[in-house]
């Protein structure tokens, strides 16, 4: 099927001034706002439990994460360096961290800090005495602000 050029300049003009047009609807909703007033719906007042219920680690509900595994690291500093310094480390390299050596390390399991503890060798191996863990409850309240 072809067209003229006289039948598509006709059907873009009607097109501009066609019932339901995105004016039509515009003016339509305006003359039906001025005559009805919109209410803002209601809603139930929802109660959250402030209460950080803290389960025993036997607790039969936590059973289903017994098996999980999650990437436990020991966090011994922290610094900041410029490339140019990184890229010119090498063998016998010293870099030097924020903590001093009798302060404790941080453990973190998943990322978050759940304890402070120092380090031991044992059998050849590092290993860590924990020496405080952190507040459940602290714990609990970072997570919910993540």
């Amino acid at each position: 099927m072809s067209m003229t050029q006289d039948e598509i300049d006709a059907l873009i003009s009607d097109a501009g001034s066609a019932p339901g047009d995105i004016s039509d609807i515009d003016a339509g909703a305006n003359s039906e706002a001025s005559e009805q007033s919109a209410e803002y719906p209601k809603f139930p007042e929802m109660e959250f439990n402030q209460d950080d219920t803290i389960y025993s680690p036997l607790d039969p509900k936590l059973e289903l994460l017994y098996d999980l595994k999650l990437p436990v690291s020991i966090e011994l500093g922290r610094t900041n360096m410029l490339i140019r310094d990184i890229l010119r480390l090498g063998r016998g390299s010293v870099i030097e961290f924020d903590k001093l050596v009798s302060e404790p390390v941080d453990v973190l399991i998943n990322g978050k800090k759940v304890a402070e503890g120092e380090v031991v060798v044992i059998d050849k191996h590092f290993g860590i005495r924990v020496t405080t863990l952190i507040d459940p409850a602290d714990r609990i309240r970072g997570v919910k602000n993540k």
